[in-house]
């Protein structure tokens, strides 16, 4: 087996960077559900951060912005083909 140094090794994953951090947003709003949307699978869980790439911060933040839109009604719990 080669050595190659561009692929990396088996468990490590490449790191991403934070979307939101790139663009600067200090606080994740619940009536963004657009943005929401964009971290939630087709099966309406919320994607890890090993996935997204976001940081612990906004990790958290999400989460939370996602429950209180999924309690206010902004977006379902599951998808309309699950239930």
């Amino acid at each position: 087996m080669i050595n190659n140094p561009s692929h990396p090794k088996k468990g490590h994953l490449k790191s991403r960077d934070c979307k939101f951090t790139k663009a600067g947003i200090e606080y994740i709003d619940y009536k963004q559900t657009e943005i929401l949307e964009r971290f939630v699978n087709d099966q309406g869980k919320i994607l890890p951060r090993r996935v997204t790439g976001n940081s612990a911060r906004h990790q958290r933040q999400l989460s939370t912005a996602v429950k209180r839109a999924r309690f206010m009604a902004l977006i379902p719990y599951v998808t309309e083909n699950l239930r």
